[in-house]
């Protein structure tokens, strides 16, 4: 098949949910074992099931309040491979321009939003499917896809023009979370006992690359039959999630079960990728997440991933490799692993745990 090219031919979601049907063509529908049943939204915060909340303030008081927030942190990560963070430095005025910005943009007319349709080579630009297998059965979403960092890796081109404002707020958006995710590397790196720099360094340090993946979730008439995003893990480092706080529909898997994540407000939900699963030798576990569909209303989300330079082998960290835990991984180019999940689309935890049989 032509890289340049997607297997079939896609259709916007967002067409089929305004078209009025009543029922979902059927490459949306999962196979019964896949399909999310009856979970109510309930479910997790009845049993006490919550991803943590940690307050960010922490990191800048005293070095007994330091020193609990990194331990919190790692604990989330260890327990969890999930936490939200409040207090986080980045303005929440500026989070809501970003939220609008791109709802509107999801409101453009269809052609014009066609115009920035992406190709499974650059995946940038506005699409509705994430893998390259033919016949897939999709997922209820569409999305814009781009990059924010280096530089070298932006390209203003690809990004909309219309609403006038959303070039130059997503790009404010973009440098205050590439400093947020400074942060939590360097959080993540002293929970794991590394030199505080290391996880920075090992990404390849400014030349860290980052991105973003903008999610319309449009109304559904039979969510229970269809996910608006399979299951997976993320394939790089760090994602920082502003999620829809009007519309729930974020899940992670703790255990056989599924928790609904109820974002807390003003917050960002951040998880851990694989690539820092492999980095820490599995101590901080990437986890499987989901997205449910919802017949009542539409849904937006902004996926911001932190993620190493394309070219940089990422391995086990030396220090965390001992006779007792030895590497669990073999040495891969970030960049070869992207390739390789996007090939296999969405398959849960396939893609990282496939690497250990290398």
């Amino acid at each position: 098949m032509d890289s340049s090219e997607w297997p079939e031919p896609v259709v916007p979601v967002q067409s089929l949910s305004e078209s009025g049907l009543t029922e979902i063509p059927a490459r949306y529908v999962k196979p019964p074992s896949d399909r999310p049943g009856a979970v109510s939204f309930l479910d997790g915060p009845e049993q006490g099931l919550k991803i943590p909340v940690i307050d960010l303030g922490g990191l800048v008081g005293d070095s007994g309040e330091r020193q609990a927030t990194v331990q919190a942190i790692s604990d989330a990560c260890k327990e969890w491979g999930f936490f939200q963070v409040v207090n986080h430095g980045v303005s929440l005025d500026l989070a809501g321009r970003m939220k609008k910005v791109w709802m509107e943009f999801f409101h453009l007319p269809m052609e014009e939003k066609k115009a920035y349709a992406n190709n499974p080579k650059t995946y940038e630009g506005y699409g509705s499917r994430l893998g390259v297998e033919k016949d897939a059965i999709l997922d209820w979403t569409d999305y814009f896809f781009f990059y924010l960092h280096p530089d070298s890796q932006k390209n203003l081109d690809k990004w909309p023009l219309r609403p006038e404002t959303l070039r130059g707020t997503a790009e404010e958006y973009g440098r205050e979370l590439v400093k947020l995710g400074g942060v939590l590397m360097k959080v993540l790196s002293i929970g794991l006992g590394l030199d505080e720099g290391y996880l920075q360094k090992a990404f390849g340090g400014g030349d860290m690359e980052a991105s973003m993946r903008v999610c319309l979730y449009p109304k559904c008439p039979q969510p229970e039959l269809t996910l608006g995003l399979s299951p997976h893990s993320d394939p790089g480092g760090l994602t920082i999630l502003l999620a829809d706080d009007r519309v729930k529909g974020l899940q992670v898997r703790k255990g056989g079960a599924w928790v609904p994540v109820q974002p807390a407000p003003g917050a960002f939900i951040v998880n851990v990728g694989d690539q820092i699963q492999v980095i820490s030798n599995s101590v901080y576990p990437s986890v499987e997440h989901r997205v449910i569909a919802n017949s009542a209303e539409e849904r937006l989300s902004l996926a911001f991933f932190y993620n190493p330079k394309g070219d940089l082998p990422i391995g086990p960290a030396p220090e965390l490799v001992t006779p007792h835990h030895p590497p669990l991984y073999p040495t891969i180019k970030y960049r070869e692993y992207r390739l390789h999940v996007r090939n296999w689309g969405l398959h849960g935890k396939l893609a990282v745990e496939s690497l250990k049989a290398v």
